[in-house]
This record gives structure tokens, sequence and C-alpha cells, in this order.
């Protein structure tokens, strides 16, 4: 039997548009998704480009996540649709071939049932800081790693609406701050990747909350589609702390200042206000300061003065 397969199909540049700008995505996301330039999608969209190889329009599709018969022409979709209807009488022969395989692979899967089903060699979990106070910005850091060299993948990220990534290293593929999505695509990455981002705490975040961190891992290994959850590692929790205060005990001691110290290579060009954190460190203490949104450097309460005590007295 003979098949049909046009090299080439035309596209609804339009179609293609308001589908991408419904889903919020980047041209840059669906870009590096397909495998093309930015400026070939903007073509695409501009109708410039008014025909692209059947290949690049299946991968088109899936970027946007749809069937590639919602982004052709009228004309290429009804065509396929009486090609598709010129071969059914055909199809029967194709039918028994398929019969034929279902009996032998269930006959394979009755003799290796027992047989250990193989997993997909691939970790990611994300670690999370002890504290969250309102309207302050913390470090999130996810590391992912793998067994096999990839040809892709991509990291999403979800957090709560209203709060807000004001930056990551590397900086995300797609952001949308209202809806709370980040996502990152990395082609060829290396066994182990990381991503650092900083968020923005709501400033009306409930005190005393755990506030949710979802996330999933997209990759194939071996040719075939997996979908893992990203892990959270430790507990976060909604309260007037630093993030970097571990114990909660309103102190940055040296310990935690040291731990800080040594992600600032891991973290790359993220800013973690360290002259603030110096000045919480050398004075002993610290207090939340709601109003400002900020932390204010105090010594503890039993290290200051007394009333009527001078500090060379004491």
């Amino acid at each position: 039997m003979e098949f049909r397969q046009a090299p080439s199909v035309s596209i609804d540049g339009e179609t293609i548009k308001r589908i991408r700008e419904d889903k919020r995505l980047t041209q840059l996301y669906v870009s590096k998704v397909v495998g093309v330039t930015t400026d070939t999608v903007s073509r695409w969209e501009n109708n410039r480009y008014p025909t692209i190889r059947k290949d690049n329009a299946i991968k088109l599709a899936e970027a946007l996540e749809v069937d590639v018969d919602e982004i052709l022409k009228q004309d290429d979709a009804v065509e396929q649709a009486i090609f598709e209807s010129e071969e059914e009488p055909k199809r029967w022969r194709w039918l028994l071939i398929l019969l034929l395989g279902i009996i032998l692979l269930g006959t394979a899967m009755l003799i290796f049932r027992n047989q250990p089903l193989p997993t997909p060699a691939l970790q990611a979990e994300r670690l999370l800081p002890p504290n969250a106070a309102p309207g302050s910005r913390i470090l999130i850091r996810v590391k992912l790693k793998t067994e096999k060299p990839l040809k892709g993948m991509i990291l999403k990220e979800v957090f709560p609406k209203n709060w807000a990534l004001v930056e990551a290293d590397p900086p995300p593929s797609s952001l949308d701050n209202l809806e709370g999505v980040a996502r990152w695509i990395f082609r060829n990455p290396g066994l182990k990747t990381s991503v650092s981002y900083r968020l923005e705490v709501a400033k009306n975040a409930v005190v005393g909350e755990e506030p949710p961190l979802l996330g999933e891992l997209i990759a194939n290994p071996d040719g075939q589609r997996y979908s893992i959850p990203v892990q959270s590692v430790g507990t976060m929790i909604v309260r007037p702390l630093h993030w970097a205060d571990t114990n909660g005990n309103h102190v940055i001691d040296d310990l935690e200042i040291l731990e800080v110290s040594g992600l600032l290579d891991e973290i790359g060009r993220l800013h973690l206000d360290w002259d603030a954190l110096e000045n919480i460190w050398d004075a002993g203490g610290y207090r939340w300061d709601a109003a400002g949104s900020r932390f204010v450097p105090e010594k503890p309460k039993d290290q200051q003065p007394k009333d009527g005590e001078t500090q060379k007295e004491k």
C-alpha cells in the first residue's frame, strides 16, 4: 500500500497567533519547542510563510497544545479528510495486522509480567526556606538530575497567586505572574541542572499557612515522554521571620550567614540583599517591620542596655 504524505501544509497565521496569545505563550517559547527562530514564528503568524513542513506543523501544534488540524487552513483540513475517507476501504488489512500485533504483545506481557518495569532515571527536588514573611522576598532552588543525556526537558513551577517571581537564574522561558506559572525549557541539559529564583510573598499572605508550591519536570528519556512531580524538601510557613533564619530565633548567626555565603556561586546573578543580611548578622538580631515589609537589624532584647545603663557600664 502506498501512502501519500504532503511535504508541506498550509497554516492559518491568525489562528496560530490567537491561540498563542490566549495561552499566554511567548514567541521565544514556541520557537524553542519547535526548533526555529522567533523570526520564523513571527513570519508564520503574519502569513509570510503560508506553508511549512508537515513535521514543523506537528511540533507547532504540540507547542500550542492543540490538534494540528486547528492550525491548518480549511483547504488542507478538508483535503486531509477526503484522503482519509478514500483510504478507509484499505484499512481492514491493517486492522488484521494490528490484531496480530495485539496478540503477540499480550503473549509477551504474559511472559515478562514478573519483570519489573523500568522507571525513568529523573529526579526533581525543590529546596524550600523555612520562613516566608508577608511582602518579603525568598529564595527557592530546584535541583534536576538525570542518569542519561537528554535532548531536552521542561521545568514548570506553580506558585500562589498574588505572589510574584521577581528574578531567576536562568531566566524563565515563559512567565505568568498573574496565574503564578513559570516554565524553563532546556535543550541538551547536563546530567545535573539547577534553577534558582526569588519569590515576592504576597503582603496579604496569611501567617501560619503553608503556601502550596507545585511543579513538574517533563522529559523524554529513551524517546518516551515522562512527567514527574517536583518534590519539595523542607516545610515553608508564612511568618515574620527571615528566610535565612533557619532556627527561627530572630538571629542570623555565624553558621547561617556562612550557609547563605555558600549559595552565592550556585545562584549566579540573583541578588540576595547581601548588605542587609550582613547588617542583621553584625547587629546580632533583627525585627520585622510589617509596614515597610523589611527586616530591621536590632540587638536581641537580652543584649540591649537596660534603662539608665550606658553601653560602657554594660
